[in-house]
């Protein structure tokens, strides 16, 4: 085995081990079992996710899980967001199942991430189009509500929403924190959302006329 070959593999046992040692933690005085491991992994995924594409600068918390509210939701005005002559409030994402989502989903917390769709509002099945009344997608399309920026993050792997949902679900306490509902359209934001406005899902394919 060449130098080379031999520092890779040497590498790979000690990124193997790193990660068996973070996810590899006591439950009830034993050793995780393999699926535990691999849930635990996923949680940890969504947690670097949540972390890194803002979630707490609305939700609450910035980019800190160990801050005071963290992703509870609207506690102060400060982060109300006036669109034209509404208000929208930042909603309670903990698993709390009287003010949060914790009476939601995984499959309707991905739902909201790839469709933009109210999981109040949508059942928990899987979706398949992105024409209301095909594909399961709902004939009346519930949005969420604006800024949040899910037409970009619909573009994200299945994997990567996956990994948030179940972070949001399963590694985040509960807090109680009734936040009063947004303001809406009385379309719930449907006619903000069309293909003009936001663009394709999937997105157009390399190179667009703007692309080389």
């Amino acid at each position: 085995m060449g130098k080379t070959t031999w520092l890779g593999a040497v590498a790979g046992v000690c990124l193997l081990g790193a990660v068996v040692a973070l996810v590899s933690r006591p439950l009830e005085g034993r050793p995780v079992t393999e699926r535990e491991a691999a849930v635990d992994s996923q949680v940890l995924w969504g947690r670097q996710l949540v972390i890194s594409h803002a979630c707490g600068d609305c939700h609450g918390g910035q980019n800190n899980p160990e801050a005071k509210g963290w992703l509870a939701g609207r506690m102060d005005t400060l982060q109300d967001f006036r669109v034209g002559p509404f208000i929208t409030r930042p909603r309670n994402i903990t698993p709390d199942n009287t003010t949060g989502i914790g009476r939601f989903s995984e499959r309707q917390i991905f739902n909201a991430l790839r469709f933009g769709l109210r999981p109040g509002e949508t059942p928990d099945v899987e979706i398949t189009g992105n024409t209301p009344g095909v594909g399961n997608f709902p004939e009346i399309p519930k949005y969420l509500a604006i800024p949040m920026p899910w037409p970009s993050w619909r573009h994200m792997s299945d994997d990567e929403l996956w990994a948030i949902a179940a972070y949001l679900k399963r590694g985040v306490k509960p807090v109680v924190n009734k936040v009063q509902d947004s303001d809406g359209p009385p379309d719930f934001w449907a006619s903000e959302y069309t293909e003009e406005k936001i663009g394709k899902y999937p997105a157009a394919p390399y190179p667009t006329a703007n692309e080389q």
